[in-house]
C-alpha cells in the first residue's frame, strides 16, 4: 500500500521539508512563540505568529576531510614571480580575501524569521498536553456508531452506484469477450462495400465479409455496454465508536477587586483553555460560570465581554457549579473538569463554606480541578484568604491543584503545568 499525501504545500514550497525544520528547531520555536504570546491581547490569542530564531539551530552537521593529517599535493599554475619547481611560502596570519564587517558585540549570526500558520502555532502549545485523568470506566464509557466506508457491494440505492468501479468491471468484460467497436464494424461495411462493387468475380469474398459483419453486429447487440453484473454500489456500516464525554467548568471573579490587568490575565487562561478544549477533544461540554456576590451561567461572548462587577462571595459560583452537575452532567454519564481564576479575595466567612463544597459535593465527582490566583506584577507573594483555604485541599487531595500567575508570560508556563500530559494515568 502507497499513501501518498496531496495536501496544497504553503506558498510552492515543500511541506514535508517545512515540518522537518519544525521538528529540528522545535525548542527555539517554541521560546519564540513563548514571547509573542507575552505582546498578545487576549483576543488575539489564537492566530499566525512571525517569529525568528537564531541560524545557528539550523546549522545541519558535515564530514569534510581533516586538514591536519594526510599529505596533499596541489598543481598551481605559474606567472612573473613564481615558476614550476618554486617553493610557496605560507601567508601570514589574516590573510585572506576581504569578508564582512563584524558585529561589535560579536554576534556575526543574522536571524532567521519565517511565519507560523495558526494551526502550527496552536501545535506548539498543545502537542503535549491533555485533560488529566481522562477515565474511562465502565460507566462513564458510552458507545457511539459510526458510518464507515466498507469496500463495496452488488446491490444498493442509486445514489451510491460508483460509477468509476461499475465502468471499470464494465470495461474489462467487454474486452473478454471481444465486444466489437463501432469504428471496426465501420471498417468491415466499408470493405464489403467496396467488394461489392467489383462482383461478381468476388463472391467468395463478399460472402466472408457479410458472415463476419454478421458476427460482429450480432456481438454488439448481445453484449451490452453496461451488465447488472458490473453494478457496484458503495458499502458502508456502522462501526463502534467509544466516546467518553467530558464537561469543563470554567469559573472566573470579576468583582470589583479584579482590576483590567488582573482580569486580562484571567482572561488569556481561559482563552489558551477553551482553544485547547475545542482543538482535541469533540466530545468536551464547556460552561462558563461568572460571579461577584452571585454567579450566573453565561454564553463564551459574555464570559469575556461583559463588564459587570461587584462585591466577592466564590461560594456562589461552586454552588452554581454543583447545581448544573446535578440537572444536565450525571456523574455516571460524563467526565467532570473545572478551572477557577480568582485574585484570592473573598469575603472570611464565605470560605469555610467554599471547602465544604469543594469536599463534600465536587471533588468527589470531579476528575480535576485546577485553581489559577492572580496578582499584580511585582506584588510580595503573600498568601491570600482564598491560597490559605486552598492550600490544604491541594495538598490532601491529588485531582486538585493551585498555581499563580501575575505576568502575561507566567499563563503559558502555568497552563502547561496544569495540563501536562505526563499527569494523566487515563
Amino acid at each position: 500500500m502507497q499513501i501518498v499525501d496531496r495536501r496544497l504545500n504553503p506558498k510552492a514550497k515543500s511541506l514535508g521539508n517545512r515540518q522537518r525544520f519544525l521538528r529540528r528547531a522545535k525548542a527555539e520555536i517554541r521560546s519564540a512563540a513563548r514571547e509573542a504570546l507575552k505582546k498578545r491581547k487576549v483576543n488575539e490569542v489564537v492566530g499566525s505568529e512571525t517569529v525568528s530564531i537564531s541560524t545557528k539551530s539550523l546549522r545541519e552537521p558535515t564530514f569534510s576531510l581533516s586538514g591536519n593529517v594526510g599529505s596533499r599535493d596541489f598543481v598551481l599554475p605559474g606567472n612573473r614571480e613564481f615558476t614550476a619547481g618554486d617553493t610557496i611560502a605560507k601567508p601570514p596570519q589574516g590573510g585572506g580575501g576581504a569578508g564582512s564587517k563584524g558585529s561589535p558585540d560579536g554576534a556575526g549570526d543574522d536571524d532567521f524569521i519565517f511565519t507560523l500558520t495558526k494551526d502550527e502555532f496552536l501545535d506548539l502549545f498543545f502537542d503535549d498536553l491533555k485533560l488529566p485523568n481522562l477515565v474511562k470506566l465502565q460507566l462513564k464509557s458510552l458507545q457511539s456508531s459510526k458510518l464507515a466506508r466498507a469496500g463495496f457491494q452488488t446491490e444498493g440505492s442509486p445514489s451510491r452506484l460508483n460509477a468509476a468501479r461499475t465502468m471499470r468491471n464494465s470495461l474489462g468484460r467487454r474486452m473478454a469477450m471481444q465486444r466489437p467497436s463501432l469504428a471496426r464494424i465501420r471498417e468491415v461495411e466499408a470493405e464489403l462495400e467496396v467488394e461489392t462493387a467489383k462482383a461478381p468475380q468476388n463472391e467468395a469474398r463478399i460472402e466472408a465479409l457479410s458472415v463476419q459483419l454478421k458476427r460482429l453486429l450480432h456481438l454488439r447487440q448481445s453484449v451490452a455496454f453496461v451488465d447488472p453484473i458490473d453494478l457496484r454500489y458503495n458499502r458502508h456500516e456502522r462501526r463502534p465508536q467509544p466516546t467518553t464525554q467530558a464537561v469543563m467548568f470554567c469559573l472566573m471573579d470579576v468583582s470589583a477587586s479584579m482590576t483590567e490587568t488582573l482580569k486580562d490575565l484571567a482572561k488569556r487562561f481561559f482563552m489558551l483553555l477553551n482553544v485547547f478544549l475545542s482543538r482535541h477533544y469533540r466530545e468536551v461540554d464547556v460552561v462558563f460560570i461568572r460571579h461577584t456576590t452571585d454567579a450566573q451561567e453565561v454564553d463564551q461572548e459574555t464570559f469575556f465581554k461583559a463588564t459587570s462587577t461587584g462585591g466577592t462571595v466564590i461560594s456562589t459560583a461552586l454552588v452554581e457549579m454543583a447545581r448544573i452537575i446535578a440537572e444536565r452532567y450525571p456523574v455516571h454519564e460524563w467526565n467532570i473538569y473545572a478551572a477557577q481564576a480568582s485574585d484570592g479575595h473573598n469575603v472570611s466567612d464565605d470560605m469555610a463554606r467554599c471547602v465544604e463544597i469543594l469536599e463534600r459535593q465536587l471533588m468527589p465527582v470531579c476528575q480535576y480541578f485546577a485553581y489559577i490566583e492572580v496578582t499584580e506584577p511585582r506584588s510580595a507573594p503573600s498568601p491570600s484568604l482564598v491560597w490559605q483555604g486552598y492550600g490544604p485541599l491541594a495538598t490532601r487531595l491529588s485531582n486538585f491543584a493551585i498555581r499563580r500567575a501575575s505576568d502575561p508570560g507566567d499563563i503559558y508556563p502555568v497552563f502547561r503545568d496544569l495540563f501536562a500530559a505526563e499527569q494523566s494515568t487515563g
